[in-house]
């Protein structure tokens, strides 16, 4: 049969869209799937593939390929969204955990993104977001201190933008954002259950109130199976 692949890979889809296959369980081998279906290994490695790219499944090395939750977040890529509206909007069980809380001379990389000067110092903050009991994203925010005098521990549990429009009257406009994907880092695998994933979704965000003036600069580091980031997009012509 022609595309045999594709009628493995949407059966395979529905099965896992209808929870005949749940979430985080782990698909047959590409073997047994091609006994199944009495195929070759190489289709059902291209169904396999399809599969991944369409975000049913993760293939994880030394484990196969888990099926992924298709009830994840979904970011606005073009949006300002903080990480409690997103947990709220979801109904999900949520914690914010402040590894780090202080005022530092940054380095040279942070001086550039934040276009401050030597002598001049900022907030950083380091805090892993928790959802349903898993830590899935580590957030690395950098706040000039010209904006944000202070910040408590209690206040970035909570919520830090929350606090700087409702108690400071800072109106935050627009972010200039950047997605890539690195290998974990030390500090990733530190504070987040990664799960046996081997690369990790950053998104840096540049962020300004609304007189232009840059306000934070934030590295946020997703685990992979978690989120969704989307965005609507129209033709001009």
């Amino acid at each position: 049969m022609r595309n045999k692949f594709l009628v493995i890979y949407n059966e395979l889809a529905g099965q896992i869209e209808n929870g005949v296959i749940r979430p985080n369980t782990k698909l047959l081998s590409e073997n047994e799937l091609a006994e199944q279906y009495k195929t070759s290994r190489e289709t059902i490695r291209k169904a396999l593939t399809l599969l991944a790219q369409n975000g049913y499944i993760q293939k994880i090395r030394g484990k196969g390929s888990i099926v992924l939750d298709l009830s994840k977040f979904e970011f606005p890529v073009s949006g300002l969204v903080s990480f409690k509206e997103l947990a709220q909007k979801m109904s999900k069980n949520w914690r914010t955990i402040v590894h780090d809380l202080e005022t530092i001379y940054p380095n040279e990389e942070i001086r550039t993104h934040l276009n401050v000067s030597k002598k001049e110092k900022v907030w950083k903050v380091v805090r892993a977001r928790e959802v349903n009991n898993e830590k899935i994203i580590l957030d690395k925010d950098y706040f000039q201190t010209k904006h944000v005098p202070k910040l408590t521990k209690a206040i970035c549990e909570n919520s830090i933008y929350e606090y700087l429009e409702n108690e400071l009257g800072l109106m935050i406009s627009f972010a200039k954002k950047e997605i890539i994907v690195e290998e974990p880092t030390e500090e990733d695998r530190m504070y987040l259950d990664l799960e046996g994933f081997h690369n990790i979704v950053v998104v840096k965000n540049y962020v300004y109130l609304n007189d232009t003036s840059l306000l934070q600069y934030t590295e946020s580091r997703h685990r992979p199976d978690k989120f969704r980031f989307v965005d609507f997009a129209r033709r001009n012509r």
